[in-house]
């Protein structure tokens, strides 16, 4: 019944049929009645064409997929970072702006930890010391590796869980006095001299020398002479670093908090003094 069913001919046909006394036209795809399917695939092959399933599928064409990967968005935007805190180190560097662009040396760095955690941070401050050691050498990339690429990762994970400024710039301020040793210590290792000691002793003599104008001058007395302390020279000298550089972390962390909240992703809210003399309140 299946085969009788499949010869009957369309409307058209069947009218011109009966019109003229002719049998219906045929396409030489069409399959006899008296074949089976095996038979009419087979035949088929043997004239070089497809089964009747694939003609059928061949007049309507699905459309072509395209597998397309979605954008490695996290891969760009590490890349793209780090090769900002690379090139702002060299820059600056090479135009003798470093006094003037440390404040946002920190800041590519810690974006990174901020949008995709700790292991792109840890990523990004990699490449940044790869590219910058192809670019610069590899002293001048642990110049910047340390302490602002540290200072990038470690402000960063703290802005991320929500630290308060008094905690991160107190912590921030401590890594980058450390830093600032590390510095004097490698500096020293390649120059062959102990520059610490060669800081503190100039400080030295800069304070003996004031003490003895204040005496020549009547403010203080002659027993103020000599009594010059290296080791309070050294103890006032770290206290200065220190102080200087909690000064610098609090103007990363202004930075950070008019910039990056424009980017989307804000920092802790600052103190209410702060925002005062921001006007923001």
């Amino acid at each position: 019944m299946s085969h009788l069913q499949d010869d009957v001919p369309a409307e058209d046909d069947a009218q011109g049929w009966q019109g003229t006394g002719r049998s219906p036209s045929r396409s030489p795809f069409d399959r006899p009645s008296s074949s089976s399917d095996a038979e009419w695939d087979a035949a088929l092959r043997a004239m070089g064409e497809e089964p009747a399933r694939a003609i059928a599928d061949a007049s309507d064409p699905s459309p072509v997929q395209v597998n397309v990967a979605p954008a490695p968005l996290k891969l760009v935007e590490t890349a793209f970072l780090s090769s900002t805190a690379g090139l702002l180190w060299l820059v600056s560097y090479y135009l003798s702006l470093v006094p003037w662009m440390r404040i946002v040396f920190p800041l590519p760095i810690a974006l990174v930890y901020l949008r995709w955690g700790a292991r792109a941070a840890w990523m990004s401050l990699l490449v940044t010391g790869l590219l910058l050691s192809v670019l610069m050498g590899p002293f001048l990339s642990i110049l910047f590796i340390i302490p602002y690429g540290l200072l990038g990762v470690q402000l960063g994970f703290l802005w991320r869980r929500g630290a308060g400024w008094p905690v991160s710039i107190g912590i921030g301020a401590v890594l980058a006095t450390l830093g600032l040793f590390a510095r004097v210590a490698l500096t020293s290792a390649f120059v062959g001299e102990d520059l610490w000691v060669y800081l503190t002793r100039r400080i030295a003599d800069l304070l003996e020398w004031l003490v003895t104008r204040l005496v020549d001058w009547g403010v203080l007395g002659v027993e103020a002479l000599g009594q010059i302390n290296l080791s309070a020279v050294q103890a006032l000298t770290v206290g200065a670093f220190l102080l200087s550089d909690l000064v610098y972390v609090f103007t990363i962390h202004l930075a950070a908090w008019l910039l990056l909240g424009r980017l989307g992703n804000a920092i802790p809210e600052p103190p209410r003094w702060v925002r005062i003399l921001l006007e923001e309140e």
